[in-house]
Protein backbone atom coordinates (compact mmCIF):
# COMPACT_ATOMS: atom_id res chain seq x y z
CA UNK A 1 0.00 0.00 0.00
CA UNK A 2 1.10 3.26 -1.06
CA UNK A 3 0.95 6.78 0.77
CA UNK A 4 -1.29 8.33 -1.28
CA UNK A 5 -3.44 5.14 -0.86
CA UNK A 6 -3.24 4.67 2.94
CA UNK A 7 -4.30 8.60 2.94
CA UNK A 8 -7.00 8.46 0.91
CA UNK A 9 -8.77 4.85 2.44
CA UNK A 10 -8.17 6.45 5.78
CA UNK A 11 -10.16 10.31 5.29
CA UNK A 12 -12.27 7.99 3.69
CA UNK A 13 -13.06 5.85 6.31
CA UNK A 14 -12.64 8.30 8.78
CA UNK A 15 -15.75 10.39 7.48
CA UNK A 16 -17.85 8.05 6.37
CA UNK A 17 -17.49 5.73 9.07
CA UNK A 18 -19.41 8.41 11.39
CA UNK A 19 -20.95 10.63 8.52
CA UNK A 20 -24.57 9.08 7.58
CA UNK A 21 -23.20 8.45 4.33
CA UNK A 22 -22.60 4.70 3.97
CA UNK A 23 -19.02 3.77 3.79
CA UNK A 24 -19.76 0.47 2.11
CA UNK A 25 -20.51 2.84 -0.84
CA UNK A 26 -17.33 4.98 -0.98
CA UNK A 27 -15.14 1.99 -0.38
CA UNK A 28 -16.46 0.35 -3.30
CA UNK A 29 -16.40 3.50 -5.59
CA UNK A 30 -12.43 4.13 -4.34
CA UNK A 31 -10.75 1.52 -6.02
CA UNK A 32 -12.60 1.65 -8.91
CA UNK A 33 -12.08 5.33 -9.32
CA UNK A 34 -8.19 5.12 -8.54
CA UNK A 35 -7.62 1.59 -9.98
CA UNK A 36 -6.58 -0.05 -6.63
CA UNK A 37 -6.91 -3.57 -5.55
CA UNK A 38 -8.59 -4.58 -2.33
CA UNK A 39 -6.51 -3.18 0.14
CA UNK A 40 -6.72 -6.22 2.76
CA UNK A 41 -7.80 -7.56 6.05
CA UNK A 42 -4.41 -5.46 7.54
CA UNK A 43 -5.17 -2.23 6.36
CA UNK A 44 -8.91 -2.90 7.38
CA UNK A 45 -7.69 -3.62 10.80
CA UNK A 46 -5.74 -0.14 11.06
CA UNK A 47 -8.49 1.91 10.22
CA UNK A 48 -11.14 0.34 12.72
CA UNK A 49 -8.22 1.13 15.12
CA UNK A 50 -8.37 4.60 14.03
CA UNK A 51 -11.83 4.79 14.24
CA UNK A 52 -11.98 3.88 17.69
CA UNK A 53 -9.48 6.15 19.08
CA UNK A 54 -11.08 8.93 17.74
CA UNK A 55 -14.54 7.77 19.66
CA UNK A 56 -12.80 7.20 22.97
CA UNK A 57 -10.66 10.10 22.39
CA UNK A 58 -14.10 12.30 21.55
CA UNK A 59 -16.16 10.93 24.15
CA UNK A 60 -13.28 10.30 26.96
CA UNK A 61 -15.21 12.70 29.39
CA UNK A 62 -18.87 10.98 28.97
CA UNK A 63 -17.28 7.56 29.44
CA UNK A 64 -15.43 9.00 32.38
CA UNK A 65 -18.36 10.13 33.85
CA UNK A 66 -20.27 7.10 33.42
CA UNK A 67 -17.41 4.91 35.38
CA UNK A 68 -17.20 7.50 38.02
CA UNK A 69 -20.98 8.22 38.58
CA UNK A 70 -21.36 11.65 37.77
CA UNK A 71 -23.33 10.21 34.32
CA UNK A 72 -25.63 7.96 35.24
CA UNK A 73 -24.70 4.67 35.03
CA UNK A 74 -28.01 3.53 33.58
CA UNK A 75 -26.65 5.00 30.43
CA UNK A 76 -23.84 2.39 30.50
CA UNK A 77 -25.49 -0.93 31.20
CA UNK A 78 -28.16 0.33 28.47
CA UNK A 79 -25.14 0.30 25.63
CA UNK A 80 -24.64 -2.38 26.50
CA UNK A 81 -27.71 -4.28 26.32
CA UNK A 82 -28.25 -2.92 23.25
CA UNK A 83 -24.76 -3.73 21.41
CA UNK A 84 -25.82 -7.68 22.10
CA UNK A 85 -28.01 -7.51 19.05
CA UNK A 86 -25.68 -6.45 16.73
CA UNK A 87 -23.25 -8.54 17.87
CA UNK A 88 -25.29 -11.47 17.64
CA UNK A 89 -26.40 -10.93 14.51
CA UNK A 90 -22.92 -9.84 13.22
CA UNK A 91 -21.68 -13.45 14.27
CA UNK A 92 -24.71 -15.66 12.88
CA UNK A 93 -24.82 -13.68 9.56
CA UNK A 94 -22.02 -11.54 9.23
CA UNK A 95 -20.00 -14.02 7.12
CA UNK A 96 -23.09 -14.97 4.90
CA UNK A 97 -23.67 -11.11 4.14
CA UNK A 98 -20.17 -10.22 3.36
CA UNK A 99 -19.81 -13.08 0.79
CA UNK A 100 -23.12 -12.30 -0.71
CA UNK A 101 -24.32 -8.87 -0.11
CA UNK A 102 -21.39 -6.94 -2.16
CA UNK A 103 -23.68 -6.02 -5.19
CA UNK A 104 -22.87 -2.15 -6.37
CA UNK A 105 -26.81 -2.79 -7.11
CA UNK A 106 -27.59 -3.40 -4.02
CA UNK A 107 -25.05 -1.04 -2.19
CA UNK A 108 -26.71 1.79 -4.53
CA UNK A 109 -30.56 0.68 -3.36
CA UNK A 110 -29.81 0.41 0.01
CA UNK A 111 -27.50 3.72 0.43
CA UNK A 112 -31.15 5.41 -1.78
CA UNK A 113 -33.73 3.47 0.47
CA UNK A 114 -32.34 4.31 4.02
CA UNK A 115 -31.26 7.44 3.13
CA UNK A 116 -35.46 8.28 2.20
CA UNK A 117 -35.88 6.66 5.47
CA UNK A 118 -33.86 9.34 7.48
CA UNK A 119 -35.88 12.08 5.73
CA UNK A 120 -38.48 10.39 7.13
CA UNK A 121 -37.31 10.40 10.40
CA UNK A 122 -35.51 13.82 10.48
CA UNK A 123 -39.21 15.75 9.57
CA UNK A 124 -40.49 14.12 12.68
CA UNK A 125 -37.20 14.85 14.65
CA UNK A 126 -38.47 17.05 18.44
CA UNK A 127 -36.19 19.96 19.11
CA UNK A 128 -33.13 19.81 21.88
CA UNK A 129 -34.48 20.28 25.19
CA UNK A 130 -34.04 22.47 27.32
CA UNK A 131 -31.27 21.73 30.31
CA UNK A 132 -33.24 20.05 33.20
CA UNK A 133 -31.35 20.29 36.54
CA UNK A 134 -32.56 17.49 38.90
CA UNK A 135 -29.46 16.77 40.39
CA UNK A 136 -28.38 19.43 43.01
CA UNK A 137 -26.00 17.04 44.83
CA UNK A 138 -23.33 17.37 41.45
CA UNK A 139 -23.09 21.08 41.74
CA UNK A 140 -26.65 21.75 40.34
CA UNK A 141 -25.23 21.04 36.91
CA UNK A 142 -28.16 20.66 34.28
CA UNK A 143 -28.42 17.01 32.83
CA UNK A 144 -26.89 15.78 30.42
CA UNK A 145 -29.63 14.69 27.69
CA UNK A 146 -28.02 11.77 26.96
CA UNK A 147 -29.46 10.66 31.06
CA UNK A 148 -32.50 10.99 29.66
CA UNK A 149 -32.43 8.12 26.81
CA UNK A 150 -34.88 5.68 27.63
CA UNK A 151 -34.44 1.79 28.21
CA UNK A 152 -36.60 0.83 24.78
CA UNK A 153 -35.26 4.17 22.85
CA UNK A 154 -31.67 2.49 23.75
CA UNK A 155 -32.31 -1.19 23.04
CA UNK A 156 -34.39 -0.05 19.59
CA UNK A 157 -31.38 1.85 18.13
CA UNK A 158 -29.36 -1.27 19.22
CA UNK A 159 -31.41 -3.82 18.08
CA UNK A 160 -31.62 -1.50 14.16
CA UNK A 161 -27.44 -1.35 14.65
CA UNK A 162 -28.30 -4.70 13.28
CA UNK A 163 -29.30 -3.85 10.09
CA UNK A 164 -26.40 -1.79 9.36
CA UNK A 165 -24.56 -5.10 7.98
CA UNK A 166 -26.00 -5.32 5.60
CA UNK A 167 -23.81 -2.92 2.98
CA UNK A 168 -25.12 0.46 2.30
CA UNK A 169 -27.56 1.09 4.93
CA UNK A 170 -24.45 3.02 7.31
CA UNK A 171 -24.36 2.03 10.76
CA UNK A 172 -24.53 5.81 12.05
CA UNK A 173 -27.22 6.60 9.77
CA UNK A 174 -29.80 3.25 11.08
CA UNK A 175 -28.97 4.28 14.34
CA UNK A 176 -29.29 7.98 14.23
CA UNK A 177 -32.89 7.35 12.38
CA UNK A 178 -33.78 4.82 14.67
CA UNK A 179 -33.21 7.53 17.98
CA UNK A 180 -35.05 10.16 15.75
CA UNK A 181 -38.38 7.69 15.32
CA UNK A 182 -37.94 6.55 18.75
CA UNK A 183 -37.98 10.64 20.32
CA UNK A 184 -34.76 11.99 20.65
CA UNK A 185 -33.74 14.58 19.26
CA UNK A 186 -30.80 15.30 16.53
CA UNK A 187 -27.98 15.89 18.65
CA UNK A 188 -28.83 13.34 21.48
CA UNK A 189 -29.70 10.44 18.74
CA UNK A 190 -25.93 11.44 17.24
CA UNK A 191 -24.57 11.12 20.61
CA UNK A 192 -25.98 8.23 21.94
CA UNK A 193 -25.43 6.48 18.58
CA UNK A 194 -21.60 7.06 18.45
CA UNK A 195 -20.95 5.77 22.32
CA UNK A 196 -22.92 3.01 21.30
CA UNK A 197 -20.37 2.25 18.52
CA UNK A 198 -17.65 2.16 20.80
CA UNK A 199 -18.31 -1.39 21.55
CA UNK A 200 -19.06 -2.49 18.05
CA UNK A 201 -16.40 -0.63 16.32
CA UNK A 202 -13.64 -2.22 19.30
CA UNK A 203 -15.01 -5.88 17.95
CA UNK A 204 -14.91 -5.63 14.74
CA UNK A 205 -11.42 -4.74 15.04
CA UNK A 206 -10.71 -7.29 17.03
CA UNK A 207 -12.22 -9.86 15.10
CA UNK A 208 -10.23 -8.63 11.94
CA UNK A 209 -7.17 -8.47 13.87
CA UNK A 210 -7.83 -12.20 15.09
CA UNK A 211 -8.00 -13.34 11.57
CA UNK A 212 -5.44 -11.41 10.51
CA UNK A 213 -3.09 -13.11 12.93
CA UNK A 214 -4.50 -16.83 12.40
CA UNK A 215 -4.07 -16.46 8.33
CA UNK A 216 -0.39 -15.14 8.68
CA UNK A 217 -1.49 -12.08 6.72
CA UNK A 218 1.85 -9.77 5.89
CA UNK A 219 0.67 -6.15 7.38
CA UNK A 220 2.77 -4.21 5.47
CA UNK A 221 4.78 -1.48 5.18
CA UNK A 222 4.80 0.30 8.86
CA UNK A 223 5.04 3.93 7.51
CA UNK A 224 1.43 3.44 5.15
CA UNK A 225 -0.32 1.78 8.04
CA UNK A 226 0.56 4.34 10.21
CA UNK A 227 -0.32 7.36 7.72
CA UNK A 228 -3.36 5.04 7.07
CA UNK A 229 -4.33 4.80 11.21
CA UNK A 230 -3.57 8.38 12.07
CA UNK A 231 -6.17 9.93 9.03
CA UNK A 232 -8.72 7.70 9.81
CA UNK A 233 -8.67 8.63 13.60
CA UNK A 234 -8.02 12.52 12.70
CA UNK A 235 -10.89 12.41 10.00
CA UNK A 236 -13.13 10.15 12.26
CA UNK A 237 -12.77 12.46 15.02
CA UNK A 238 -13.52 15.76 13.07
CA UNK A 239 -16.59 13.85 11.68
CA UNK A 240 -17.88 13.07 15.35
CA UNK A 241 -17.39 16.93 16.04
CA UNK A 242 -18.76 18.26 12.99
CA UNK A 243 -21.85 16.02 12.98
CA UNK A 244 -22.83 16.22 17.00
CA UNK A 245 -22.64 20.26 16.63
CA UNK A 246 -24.03 20.21 13.08
CA UNK A 247 -27.22 18.58 14.46
CA UNK A 248 -27.76 20.57 17.51
CA UNK A 249 -29.34 23.49 14.79
CA UNK A 250 -29.83 21.79 11.29
CA UNK A 251 -31.46 18.75 9.79
CA UNK A 252 -30.06 15.70 7.75
CA UNK A 253 -31.72 16.85 4.67
CA UNK A 254 -27.78 17.46 3.37
CA UNK A 255 -27.05 14.02 4.03
CA UNK A 256 -30.02 12.36 2.46
CA UNK A 257 -29.44 14.06 -0.51
CA UNK A 258 -26.20 13.12 -0.73
CA UNK A 259 -26.90 9.52 -0.69
CA UNK A 260 -29.24 10.08 -2.93
CA UNK A 261 -26.33 11.28 -5.60
CA UNK A 262 -24.17 8.71 -4.35
CA UNK A 263 -26.03 5.87 -5.17
CA UNK A 264 -27.29 7.42 -8.77
CA UNK A 265 -23.16 7.40 -9.26
CA UNK A 266 -22.89 4.30 -8.31
CA UNK A 267 -25.13 2.76 -10.57
CA UNK A 268 -23.99 5.13 -13.25
CA UNK A 269 -19.87 3.62 -12.70
CA UNK A 270 -20.87 0.02 -12.60
CA UNK A 271 -23.79 -0.25 -15.29
CA UNK A 272 -23.00 2.39 -17.82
Amino acid sequence: MSYAQALVLGLVQGLTEFLPVSSSGHLILVPRVFGWPDQGLAVDAALHLGTLAALLAYFRDEIFAMFSGALDRRLGVIIVLATIPGAVAGVLFGKHIEANFRSPLLIAGTTAFWGLVMLMADRQAPPAPPPRRTHPTRHDRPDDPLEHVGWSQGIAVGVAQALALIPGTSRSGITITTGLFAGLDRATAARYAFLLGIPITAGAGMKEALHLIRAGEHVGDTGPILVAILVSFLSGWFAVWFLVNYLKRRSLVPFVVYRLALAAVIVAVWYR
